[in-house]
């Protein structure tokens, strides 16, 4: 189904949106620019029509603010507790999201008939194909065209990208 036929689909099909925050993150960032979760969380309603959006981010204190901000426009935020480790002197975190993507995409599932996945990771392959096989995938959103697991690629006729999408969906500082 292509985007455009998601204005017309069936009044009864409840869609649902998943969100692996950091792919979506770092893949904008890739781009060139940096997302406005707002407008994205706006932007999934109106051309995905999704009824949820369920954003996957790793925990770190003293981020609050920023989760406080993402619950108020509207995602039902997860989150994943998160490790610090030193490497070369950096300290780096770490979080990885997907086993929760995962399990809440099949928590949710009787409650949803399309599943709209925000990633271009392949360890997303597995999820996507199933949902697929049930008939249950909507779409699969890119965040970078140009960076992309090559495991989604037997996807493509269900993907957008979103390098195309800076004008509705750049953060612009205040």
């Amino acid at each position: 189904m292509a985007t455009q036929d998601l204005a017309k689909k069936p009044k009864d099909q409840i869609y649902y949106a998943f969100i692996d925050s950091q792919n979506l993150n770092l893949g904008i960032q890739s781009c060139g620019w940096k997302l406005d979760f707002a407008r994205f969380y706006i932007y999934l309603k109106d051309k995905y029509k999704a009824e949820k959006a369920f954003l996957f981010i790793g925990y770190v204190a003293g981020n609050e603010a920023l989760y406080t901000f993402l619950q108020k426009t509207g995602y039902i935020v997860i989150f994943k507790p998160t490790l610090e480790y030193k490497k070369d002197d950096v300290v780096h975190t770490k979080g990885n999201v997907d086993a929760e993507l995962v399990l809440h995409t099949m928590i949710e599932y009787p409650n949803y008939d399309k599943a709209v996945i925000v990633s271009g990771d392949g360890d997303f392959h597995c999820l996507i194909e199933y949902l697929e096989q049930k008939r249950k995938l909507g779409r699969v959103i890119i965040p970078n065209r140009k960076s992309y697991s090559q495991l989604l690629w037997k996807f493509k006729k269900y993907m957008d990208f979103m390098n195309n999408l800076r004008n509705k969906l750049e953060r612009h500082n205040k």
